[in-house]
């Protein structure tokens, strides 16, 4: 089987171990592939949530300008408004909270955003349904 459509997106990172510590637990993605690049020497790892076929890559690098801040972003459904607000209060004591929760109706849901270590954005969200609209979609065509 061959990769087809959006696989991945890579973000540099200034620590590689801070940056997986806060994708395990503000998107709960695990470490499925990790090795120094042969030729660049740099620290590369894979991270998914195994909810599909896409992955985080990140690339140690220093120094780190982020791209993703904050319109740019990574979105992660939840699966309720409660682990929302667990995550977000986490977040929050933590000083990386950078937009409160916020209920914007259909089709946005229940959402916040969150800065990684390296400053890009993370969303949170609840009820956005775009896997269920992608999937409306595909049975329409």
């Amino acid at each position: 089987m061959i990769d087809i459509g959006l696989t991945h997106i890579a973000l540099p990172v200034s620590n590689i171990e801070r940056s997986i510590e806060f994708y395990s637990t503000y998107a709960d993605m695990q470490v499925i592939h990790r090795r120094i690049d042969s030729e660049t020497g740099v620290a590369v790892v894979w991270l998914t949530d195994n909810t599909r076929p896409f992955a985080i890559v990140l690339i140690q690098t220093n120094p780190v300008n982020p791209i993703l801040s904050p319109l740019a972003h990574l979105g992660v459904g939840c699966s309720s408004r409660q682990q929302m607000d667990t995550l977000c209060d986490k977040a929050r004591s933590e000083g990386v909270l950078i937009k409160e929760p916020q209920d914007s109706g259909y089709p946005i849901g229940y959402w916040a955003f969150l800065r990684d270590p390296d400053g890009h954005t993370l969303e949170l969200s609840y009820g956005q349904e775009i896997g269920l609209t992608v999937k409306e979609n595909l049975e329409s065509e």
